[in-house]
């Protein structure tokens, strides 16, 4: 039965259809308090800007789309993700087919994204930025390859497009058109495909997709950088080898926990056939070579130029994203009978499907077992009863994007603004046709005496000369939690006859 799906892609696709589909319907029987990533993109889809800070904006208009058609829910926040995630399965796949000119061969190294934990469970768990890149860093593989297989018009199209999307997805994606320009030099019938004059196309296309984003980043600089340099700043640690040692021991530490889980599989299932492949290769191969050594070695000059010590395996996604296919090409230039081996191979696939599920799932209903809790866990339906028992909000005003965006979800005819966003100040208090609720999120989460405001919250809310009126607390016990184990949340009415 697997050796049937994974014949051609169109029937590896239709595994993969299924498999998102459960993740969608998981996700929606799970407690609709929204993770991190979710929240965010449900208080941006307010909005249709050519910036929203530290990231850049496709994932936002894409969700802001889909919002503005079907209204906010999480089946709007969840389902396009879902979708995103599979047509990177997809394109990634068409990728493979150009390099192992071999179908059966091709699907399988699409399912086998899956042995990639910042692909299988990380992408799904929370990250939508990261979705995005992974879909524009397929997207890009299979423009790529397909330009250096059959060079004509829509796979330069393609090939710009994708780098387009790329670079409105993660700014790190700037990197990969550049790493492949570097791993197709050699070659001079590909180095031709770079002087073709249908390149102009390709960066057309590109150029139209950045510009809107490109003019807001060119003052807003400083304020879209600010969060990459937090995650990668040294912190106390004096200049010199020291940080310098810090910062590749931690490159090195990132590389292993991307490539490990792969790795460990093809050689555990194809055994000596993947040993024997390793010094094997051909054209495309040396390519794929060049082209994650060129990136790895962009990365390590950024670490060293920063001072960083601080490298996230999900910075490596599009670099190291051809891992799969690489494996598999590595082993059929090698001219061996892989039949075994992806006999081996194929059960592990649907496996580790079901162990992402799992995981997924326990994390939330199992949390009270470990006693560690993830954001669906916090009542975020409860605290809007309580709170909006005597009144139902005109306007909320929440201390953050996290509170923000849940709030949102609740109460999905109400506006929400936080402080500084969507323009300096809290402009849409003065136009509060009815009761403003204002929300926040004390340092500690465990009583209601712990919901104490945060400092910068309460500072904005001076600024606008907001005064709090009926000021409290609610601390609820967390969904599938342990006894005792709560979450609070402060709040405040301001009622527009008093103000």
């Amino acid at each position: 039965m697997l050796e049937r799906a994974t014949r051609t892609i169109k029937t590896a696709g239709l595994l993969l259809a299924a498999y998102f589909v459960l993740n969608i319907v998981l996700r929606i029987v799970l407690p609709h308090s929204l993770e991190l990533d979710e929240a965010e993109q449900s208080f941006f889809s307010q909005y249709l800007l050519a910036g929203y800070g530290p990231q850049p904006p496709f994932y936002n208009w894409m969700q802001y789309a889909v919002v503005s058609v079907t209204g906010i829910s999480i089946g709007a926040l969840i389902v396009p993700k879902n979708i995103l995630l599979f047509l990177s399965y997809l394109f990634y796949g068409l990728a493979g087919r150009r390099v192992l000119k071999d179908e059966a061969l091709a699907a399988v190294g699409m399912l086998a994204l899956i042995t990639l934990p910042q692909v299988s469970y990380m992408a799904q768990q929370d990250l939508t930025h990261t979705t995005a890149l992974l879909f524009a860093s397929s997207l890009f593989l299979y423009g790529f390859f397909r330009t250096l297989d059959r060079p004509d018009m829509a796979s330069y199209l393609l090939l710009g497009l994708a780098t387009g999307i790329g670079l409105i997805s993660k700014y790190n994606f700037a990197l990969m058109p550049v790493v492949a320009l570097i791993a197709i030099l050699p070659d001079a019938e590909w180095r031709r495909r770079a002087l073709d004059w249908r390149m102009l196309a390709a960066i057309t296309v590109a150029l139209v997709i950045v510009l809107p984003h490109a003019v807001w980043l060119q003052g807003n600089l400083a304020f879209a950088s600010s969060d990459t340099l937090v995650k990668m700043a040294a912190g106390s640690e004096p200049a010199g080898a020291v940080r310098i040692g810090k910062g590749l021991l931690a490159f090195l530490v990132a590389i292993i926990a991307f490539a490990a889980l792969p790795v460990v599989i093809f050689a555990a299932t194809f055994r000596r056939d993947f040993v024997r492949a390793l010094s094997a290769g051909n054209r495309w191969t040396g390519m794929m070579e060049r082209m994650m050594l060129a990136s790895l070695a962009g990365i390590i000059l950024i670490v060293l130029f920063t001072g960083s010590t601080t490298v996230r395996e999900r910075w490596l996604d599009p670099f190291l994203l051809v891992l799969p296919i690489y494996f598999l090409a590595k082993m059929q230039a090698a001219g061996l009978d892989l039949s075994a081996g992806l006999r081996r191979f194929r059960p592990v696939l649907p496996v580790l499907m079901a162990c992402v599920l799992i995981a997924l799932g326990f994390r939330v209903v199992g949390a009270g077992l470990i006693g560690t809790y993830s954001r669906p866990n916090v009542p975020m339906a409860g605290f809007a009863r309580e709170m909006t028992r005597q009144a139902e909000p005109a306007l909320v005003i929440a201390s953050d994007t996290y509170i923000g965006g849940n709030m949102r979800l609740q109460f999905p005819d109400v506006p929400v603004v936080i402080p500084d966003f969507p323009a300096p100040g809290i402009p849409a208090y003065a136009e509060a046709k009815g009761p403003v609720l204002i929300v926040w999120r004390g340092k500690k989460t465990a009583t209601a005496a712990d919901a104490v405001m945060p400092e910068r919250f309460s500072s904005a809310l001076t600024a606008a000369d907001i005064a709090l009126q009926e000021i409290g607390s609610l601390s609820l016990p967390y969904y599938f939690g342990r006894q005792g184990d709560n979450f609070a949340l402060g709040y405040a009415w301001v009622r527009p006859e008093t103000r």
